[in-house]
């Protein structure tokens, strides 16, 4: 798959503009308070339906693992890092394997999710402690201690989160983070081929929509995130969106792929 790198979002086509133009009705507010209070619930649904299933691992051969090479002074430099929002460990796993020198938090919404990476037979308490954690209220210093992080990943995290909340998660990853050292995010970016096939009924607001299952999805402008992260006292290191086509092979369709992915320091 080959894929674009760009400061500037997808051009959609006239069709694509006059449906995403059409679909202005937004989920009652009632609903919508309704979503936000079983949040918890329908992720933690997902993972019972999904077990360990839904999600590839993701060997972090590509851009992550560059990265945490970079972020070494040293060759066998031990490394500590968080992945917030681990899900079943589909990054967290192939990571410890593939590098032994790295202490690894890990924190999930979902406990089912937490259960889950526990009970997978690569889990030890000497590599990584995970634990059940709500980003937008539960302090992570209850769990890790204050400056102590050298890099925290956050994907395919914060899209799930209320765009009015999104601000509380990077407040608290601030507080473990080793000053100088770097968060490393990707996520959804504006009009994702996930986006543009939510049906009408399906918005919350501005690029934010409920999926069936009752899981929610925000898809980000690289203006959004800079403004986000730069609030809370982050530096930009890069952010931009990452375009790639792909092949759905079951419906035969060619699909337009719209990541955005960013690197912030905190100073």
């Amino acid at each position: 798959d080959a894929f674009q790198k760009s400061h500037s979002a997808r051009i959609l086509s006239p069709e694509e503009v006059e449906r995403l133009a059409k679909d202005q009705v937004l989920v009652s507010e009632f609903k919508q308070l309704k979503l936000e209070k079983e949040a918890q619930k329908n992720w933690d649904l997902f993972y019972k339906r999904n077990s360990t299933n839904f999600f590839k691992d993701r060997h972090w051969t590509t851009r992550e693992f560059q990265e945490l090479k970079a972020c070494r002074e040293f060759a066998d430099q031990k490394l500590t890092i968080l992945e917030a929002g681990c899900g079943v460990g589909n990054c967290l796993f192939p990571l410890l394997e593939e590098d032994l020198n790295i202490f690894a938090y890990a924190c999930d919404f979902s406990p089912r999710a937490v259960e889950y990476v526990k009970k997978n037979a690569l889990y030890s308490t000497e590599r990584c402690k995970v634990f059940q954690c709500d980003l937008t209220k539960d302090d992570l210093l209850e769990n890790i201690p204050a400056d102590s992080v050298d890099v925290v990943t956050l994907i395919f995290v914060l899209s799930a989160i209320h765009p009015d909340k999104m601000h509380l998660v990077l407040k608290n990853i601030y507080k473990v983070l080793k000053p100088g050292k770097c968060v490393l995010f990707r996520d959804y970016g504006l009009y994702d081929h996930a986006m543009l096939r939510f049906k009408s009924g399906s918005k919350l607001g501005e690029n934010f929509y409920v999926r069936q299952d009752g899981t929610r999805s925000y898809f980000f402008t690289e203006e959004f995130l800079s403004q986000l992260f730069k609030a809370e006292g982050y530096e930009q290191v890069v952010s931009e969106y990452v375009q790639r086509e792909t092949v759905n092979r079951k419906e035969d369709l060619c699909v337009q792929r719209v990541f955005l992915q960013g690197k912030f320091q905190k100073p």
